[in-house]
């Protein structure tokens, strides 16, 4: 099922803003489409304001880094709420107008879950991702290379696959098939980044919408998102894949440890069973050293890390129109006379 369709350029991301803090960014979250959250590695929030790029709110001195956020919308405020981890907690915090600048204390709740800072090396599980339709079942992946499905209401693992650990033919890995990085689709495509630079991605618990229909095809009683028969693994990088985010049902925008950003439109062929898996668009971050988060919708790549001096930065990318084309590939944007 490994098949590569090559390059198509019909778009084109250039860099409209970037964003420099003093603590590398760790997480990265959409409030709403013009909201976003960027947690660092000091312990600190904040929430800037896509059009005037300005911070509307921020949290200092949680303790830990934030790793993730969640946003949840609120009746009658703009402004989102947001669960957020950081070191062992998970705490909930409320932005209204007033104050700007909260701390841990102004946490509707906070809840501890680990009992000590874990060494990373050791660490097996480094992404989860819920199933959509399914709250009691999320998906995780880590250092023992392996994707597990579970029901945690049950306490029970629902099905599990193996990354493989072979060697690309020619090639010699120095990287273990770690998994660093995952998205799931809100159709239930599920996709993970691999240290060793490949990308696996399962079909087998997407829910299809027929066309012309409001509904999907026929339930299923267990998501097979894990299924054998159903998965892409090919190389499409040269380092760690360390995030990636869908902006679409089969839209999926990736980037390397270094800051290669590549979006790609997945394909697949449900009665040949076959996948192609078609480049959009890439670019290298011209300004980040280190990825670490990244968050992408229909119009805009938003990328998260540190440069090379140390400092936080955060890069906006933003869709730029492109002229169409005719048959023999010229653009057919009008042209302007004197």
């Amino acid at each position: 099922m490994e098949q590569d369709a090559g390059p198509a350029v019909d778009r084109n991301f250039t860099l409209d803003k970037t964003l420099t803090v003093p603590a590398h960014i760790s997480s990265l979250a959409f409030g709403h489409a013009g909201h976003v959250f960027a947690g660092c590695d000091d312990g600190s929030l904040r929430v800037y304001d896509l059009s005037s790029y300005k911070v509307l709110k921020a949290v200092r001195g949680l303790g830990g880094e934030v790793s993730s956020i969640v946003c949840m919308k609120r009746p009658g405020s703009e402004l989102r709420d947001a669960w957020v981890a950081h070191g062992q907690h998970i705490s909930k915090f409320k932005f209204d107008p007033d104050p700007m600048i909260q701390t841990l204390e102004s946490a509707l709740v906070s809840v501890k879950v680990g009992e000590s800072d874990a060494d990373v090396l050791n660490e097996v599980c480094g992404s989860v991702k819920f199933v959509p339709g399914r709250p009691r079942e999320l998906i995780s992946g880590g250092y023992d290379n392996i994707l597990l499905h579970f029901d945690f209401v049950q306490g029970k693992v629902l099905s599990r696959r193996q990354i493989d650990t072979f060697a690309l033919e020619g090639e010699i890995s120095l990287s273990p098939p770690f998994v660093m990085s995952m998205a799931m689709s809100d159709t239930g495509v599920l996709a993970a980044g691999i240290a060793d630079g490949r990308l696996w991605i399962g079909f087998g618990g997407e829910k299809v919408v027929l066309p012309g229909s409001k509904s999907s095809k026929k339930k299923v009683k267990m998501w097979e998102g894990l299924d054998e028969d159903q998965i892409l693994l090919i190389k499409v990088a040269e380092g760690p894949i360390v995030a990636m985010a869908f902006s679409e049902h089969r839209k999926l925008t990736i980037s390397t440890l270094m800051g290669v950003i590549t979006q790609y439109r997945l394909i697949y062929d449900e009665v040949l069973g076959s996948v192609v898996l078609q480049q959009l668009w890439q670019k290298a971050s011209p300004g980040i050293e280190k990825v670490n988060a990244l968050i992408a919708d229909e119009k805009r790549i938003i990328v998260g890390g540190f440069s090379a001096k140390g400092r936080g930065v955060i890069e906006v990318w933003k869709e730029t129109p492109q002229p169409a084309q005719d048959q023999e590939g010229k653009s057919l944007a009008p042209t302007s006379t004197s």
